[in-house]
Formats: structure tokens, sequence, C-alpha cells
């Protein structure tokens, strides 16, 4: 039997348009278990969205659309950008699904015959937009606003179920501190273990449903539906069909969590605290990406300079797109981007160092042996580097260990100059083209986490009996913002 492996995204909240930390998250997810694939375990990936809240509930009604009519259209181009960027995800949960609805509302009863659910009248400030409850601390020190949304905290009152958030902390830091539930980078480790050190507040997670009908229903209490973010960690269990289905048991606990840094708390503290009580392991590993800026500058509409992801997968192609969030986003800190730095890539990396490698060997076998290769023999290459990089999803070093191969075999060919040797010793071109087909295979094998439809032209141009050059450049040079 394979072994298997989990690897979950954090489903994004369909109330906009997918922008380019969803787009690296995608892409993180997919190329590990593109990775793992290879490696022949039974991988399975989850990507999802989250529909229920406040905030979807309010903006459907300010479009005259019901709920669902708008989370659909939403979720739909969440949908669009996983075609456009080849994800190949295995499983897709939406929070208004029966199956996601019926195991929320296990585990909210599992929780509760532990005794870690109570019901109390609650004041405290929330922030729509964030569709999360913060200390008045933390609201002091942001000035009373949502640094993420910019706009005030709303102050509620109001009776709501509430968990027992407060008596986790010291388990869920020990889990961290013996490796059993591993949150990296150190960053972000360091962080959380902060946060459990000083202390966890008992959260609410309910909403009484004459202000918000739009959610799970709260199990034996029609009168509330359960808070927007406790149901929504539960995806990751129902898109495995708990408590019921053998899949649960065959893929529970996820050995890798994707998230962004700015739900930390959720995934890190939140989250295992829902499972201990709920008497389910704890995931594996728990891995907070960075945020990406825009030429130096955080995103926003206000200063023109969001980035549409569609606007560079059309214009340049998917596996350009993965490329770089792969490779020029540090895996585990923040990033940036800026269309010259984007083109820089393309046009030098791309096109120049990958792009004319394969055109040229193809070129040069086509003319000097009429496209037949004798024998292709296997690389020596030490690919340990790579493989340490993946399993500790430093993706950006698995690729700069590929490029650095790449490099090298441009190298190799102005080295060993095929052209000359080509007219004195067929022997020995044959045996250099050879190493050049056999190290360009190897390539594309490595590539194929991160660029599979490039991977699988250089494995369709060279993997057979005749070699076939491709009829343009894998990359052609393209320059559609830098020479505006």
């Amino acid at each position: 039997m394979k072994e298997t492996y989990y690897i979950t995204c954090a489903i994004p909240y369909v109330n906009g348009a997918p922008h380019l930390g969803h787009a690296l998250e995608f892409a993180q997810t997919d190329a590990l278990a593109r990775y793992y694939r290879a490696q022949g375990k039974d991988v399975l990936l989850q990507h999802g969205a989250d529909q229920n809240g406040s905030k979807n509930y309010k903006k459907a009604n300010e479009l005259g659309k019901s709920p669902q009519e708008f989370v659909d259209e939403i979720t739909a181009s969440f949908k669009s950008i996983h075609k456009a960027l080849n994800i190949s995800y295995d499983r897709f949960i939406t929070t208004t699904s029966p199956e996601h609805k019926k195991s929320a509302q296990a585990l909210w009863k599992k929780i509760n015959e532990s005794g870690a659910i109570y019901k109390a009248k609650y004041e405290g400030l929330y922030c729509v937009g964030c569709e999360t409850f913060v200390t008045d601390e933390q609201a002091k020190q942001n000035g009373g606003i949502c640094p993420n949304h910019s706009q005030p905290y709303d102050r509620l009152s109001e009776e709501n179920y509430f968990f027992k958030l407060s008596q986790y902390g010291p388990q869920i830091a020990a889990a961290i501190e013996k490796n059993e539930f591993v949150v990296n980078p150190d960053t972000r480790r360091n962080e959380i273990l902060q946060v459990l050190r000083d202390g966890l507040d008992d959260i609410s997670i309910s909403r009484p449903k004459e202000k918000l009908p739009w959610g799970v229903p709260v199990p034996g209490d029609s009168d509330h539906v359960m808070y927007v973010w406790f149901d929504a960690l539960i995806n990751y269990l129902s898109v495995i069909g708990y408590p019921e289905s053998p899949d649960f048991a065959k893929y529970w606990p996820a050995q890798t969590q994707f998230i962004g840094k700015d739900i930390l708390r959720h995934h890190a503290a939140i989250w295992p605290a829902m499972l201990i009580a709920g008497g389910i392991a704890l995931p594996k590993r728990l891995h907070a990406h960075g945020f990406i800026t825009a030429d130096g500058q955080k995103m926003s509409k206000s200063l023109g300079n969001v980035i549409d992801p569609f606007e560079v997968i059309n214009g340049y192609g998917g596996d350009a797109f993965r490329y770089y969030l792969l490779r020029h986003v540090p895996s585990g800190d923040d990033g940036d981007f800026s269309w010259e730095k984007f083109e820089n890539s393309y046009n030098n990396e791309l096109a120049n160092d990958l792009g004319n490698l394969v055109q040229r060997v193809a070129s040069m076998i086509a003319r000097y042996q009429k496209g037949a290769i004798s024998s292709v023999p296997d690389p020596e290459h030490d690919s340990g580097p790579y493989h340490e990089a993946m399993e500790n999803l430093q993706f950006d070093r698995a690729l700069d260990f590929v490029f650095t191969q790449i490099q090298s075999l441009n190298q190799y060919i102005e080295q060993q100059k095929p052209w000359e040797v080509a007219k004195e010793d067929q022997l020995h071109l044959a045996e250099i083209l050879g190493y050049l087909v056999g190290s360009l295979l190897q390539i594309a094998n490595l590539l194929e986490p991160f660029m599979p439809t490039t991977a699988k032209i250089i494995h369709d141009s060279f993997d057979k009996e005749i070699i076939t050059v491709p009829e343009t450049s894998l990359f052609p040079k393209i320059y559609n913002h830098t020479q505006q």
C-alpha cells in the first residue's frame, strides 16, 4: 500500500477576485503535491472556498443577489485560476455544501461533549473585513483600526457560544516544542510560541441567526449559526469525510498545511485546540508563507498597483507565472512582484537559459544525426540538494538547483563545441548529444512540480526514437510592460 500524503490549502474567503497571494499558495501546494506523486506516494491535495460569513451575506444583499448566487460566482473565478495555473487538486470543498455542514456539526458535537463549549454574553471588537474578533489590547496596538482593512473595529454585544481556547495553550506549545506539530518557518514558530506563552482567551464561536442567517446551524440551537472562522477550519476534515468516511482514517493527520502568515493564530492556536478538544490528532506540519508586494509597496486599489494574476498568465503563460512565484518569492518570507523583475526573469532565465537550451539541443540532433539518438545515458547528477529543499518546502532553493544544472549544460555545450566535433568524430558527437538529452530529461523531471507544461514539452520532444525540434521557442521573448 502506498504511503499517504495529505496537503491542504487555506480555502480563500470568496468575496473578491483571486490575487497574487492566492496564486502563490496554489502554486506552492501544487508543487509539493506533484513532487510527492512522483515519489510514488498516495497524495491528496485539497482546495476549496470559504463561502459563509457576514461579509458575503452583506455584499450579496448590496448587489441584490442571493448569498449562494454571489459566492458561487466568485468561487468560479477561483476555479478559473486553478485551471490557468494547472493546479492538480484532488478534492474541492465549499463551506455551504451538505458534506461540510455535516462534518462541522459532528465536530461541534464532539467538542461540546468534551465540555469545551459554553454560552455567555459577549461584548467585544470585531472586524467585518477579517471576520474576526480582536482583544482590546490588540485593538489598542492598532490604534483602533484594522491594519488589513483600514477600517475601525465595530463593538458588538450579543449572546454567543464560546470555545474554551484558554485551556489548550500549554498543550499546543508543548506539541510545537517537541516538533510533534511543526510550525515553519522559524519566525512564525517563534511568533506563535510567544502568543501561546502569553496566554489565550476563550473565543466566541457563534453568531445569532437573527443577525446573520448565513452559516452552518449550531447543533441543537436553531437561533445560532457557527462563527465563520470556526466552521471554515473544519473544511480540512470535511473534504475527507470526517467522521465516518474511510478517507478520514486514511489521510488524516495532514502532513503539510499551507497558510498565509496573517492567519497564523487561527491555524496554530485555534485549529489545534479544536482538534485536541475533538480527540483528533494534530497535523504534522504547518507552513506559513509571506505576502507579496508590488514594486516594494503593499498592493491596494487606492494606489492603483494591484496585479491581476490573470493578466500575467494571459500574457506569459501559467508555467512562467508559477516559476516566478516559486523561485523569486522566498518560500517562507515576503516577496515582491514588479513587471520589470518578472520580465527580466522570463527573458533571461526562461527564454535564454532554458528555452534556448532546448531549441539548441534539438536543432543539433536534427542537423547532425537526422533526429536520431543511439544512446541516452542516465547522467549521474547528484540531486540531493534539490530533494532536501523540496522536503523542507524551500521551493526557491530547489529551483536554484535546477537552474544551476541548466546553466551548467549551456556551459557544457560551449566547452564541447558539438559543431566542431561533428566535422571529425561522429562517435564522440553521439556521446555529447546523448548526454545532453539525458540531462535535459532529468531536468524536465525536476521541473515537473514547478512547470508541468514545460516539463511535458521537453519529454515529448526528447523521450522518443526520433527527436523533434519544437515549432516555436518554449519562451519567446516578450516585453509587454517594461518597454511601453
